[in-house]
């Protein structure tokens, strides 16, 4: 059995970074599937805090109890199989609009996610797509008021542009408990026309 030190309720929520060993972005884990890897020798390298220490059993000729420190990022062998800088990051409302910063395209106000949309820019009445490079984030009124209408039509212009969010974006969009070292990291890989760096 192994057994979390000093174990709290916010530790639980913690997610690890895991790399490739080449320092590619491959998933949030948590701190358990964080044990595996080290357990199984996968673990090449490690940055950032340590932020839990698991205590195992002990061995039965030495007497030694096995101990895992488990670093915020980690990097794992092995090379991923496909090309990660190919893939398009999954759409969703939340990862939306934390690119768009929580600010309506069409009114500039900054709201609540609760008050938030997404708004496509190309309705789909007129054959527009769900994809990031046709989608705003939009505050309630102002979707409402430009309905099934392009904004040239609804004479709402943009104030922003659409974009699709590099894997490094994409990583700090999926996890709303970044922590500070991890987000470092990240944050030094994010193209410099980011909007997460405003």
């Amino acid at each position: 059995m192994v057994v979390l030190d000093q174990p709290n309720l916010e530790a639980f929520f913690v997610k690890v970074l895991k790399l490739s060993a080449q320092g590619l972005p491959q998933s949030w884990i948590s701190l358990e599937q964080a044990v595996v890897n080290y357990a199984a020798g996968e673990v090449r390298w490690e940055s950032g805090a340590e932020i839990a220490v698991f205590r195992g059993g002990h061995n039965a000729v030495t007497g030694q109890q096995s101990v895992i420190r488990v670093n915020s990022i980690i990097g794992t062998r092995g090379v991923p199989n496909i090309n990660p800088f190919l893939l398009r990051p999954g759409l969703t409302n939340g990862k939306l609009f934390v690119r768009d910063r929580n600010v309506c395209a069409y009114c500039g106000g900054h709201f609540h996610e609760a008050d938030l949309t997404r708004e496509h820019i190309i309705p789909f009445a007129q054959q527009g797509v769900d994809t990031w490079m046709n989608v705003v984030t939009a505050c309630r009124p102002c979707n409402h008021r430009k309905s099934h209408r392009t904004p040239e039509q609804a004479h709402m212009p943009l104030l922003y542009a659409p974009y699709i969010p590099s894997l490094w974006e994409d990583f700090i969009l999926r996890n709303r408990r970044i922590l500070a070292d991890q987000m470092e990291f990240l944050m030094s890989h994010v193209p410099r026309s980011s909007r997460l760096l405003v």
